[in-house]
């Protein structure tokens, strides 16, 4: 499915009073929801608004909505690209759940026109969660950690 399309969708919702909608085009779903019993000034809003639950996914398969709490500080995409957790395929990940960071330290590579760009904490704190999968493209300021 053509992002442009993906992107109208979430416009024409923003615009109206619609929270959910799920569109079929051949072998191919998405599925936009908003959540908006949140106050627009809580930083969940903001995360739930950033975050768009856009997920694309073969017809049958489940679409996985990410949980997200609204504990701690949110650590989002600097650019648009391709999220990797590891330096390569066989590599453990920078970071792992539950385990502590530090200023510095790099939590994950974004690759964005073929170059490989470490993101680096600007924050210190246990990893609460990580909201994308490996492999998964991240929008600009997209919330990819959540760190308490």
């Amino acid at each position: 499915m053509d992002i442009r399309k993906v992107k109208k969708l979430i416009e024409l919702m923003e615009e109206s009073d619609i929270t959910e909608i799920e569109i079929k085009e051949g072998g191919e779903s998405v599925r936009i929801a908003r959540h908006s019993r949140v106050p627009k000034d809580s930083g969940a809003a903001q995360l739930m608004k950033a975050e768009a639950l856009v997920r694309e996914s073969k017809v049958g398969e489940p679409i996985a909505a990410a949980k997200v709490t609204a504990k701690g500080q949110v650590v989002s995409a600097p650019m648009v690209g391709t999220f990797y957790l590891a330096p390569s395929p066989g590599s453990p990940p920078f970071v792992e759940v539950g385990k502590r960071v530090k200023v510095g330290d790099t939590l994950c590579i974004i690759e964005s026109m073929k170059m490989m760009n470490q993101i680096k904490s600007e924050v210190s704190g246990i990893l609460e969660a990580v909201l994308v999968s490996n492999e998964d493209t991240v929008e600009f300021d997209q919330p990819i950690f959540t760190v308490s």
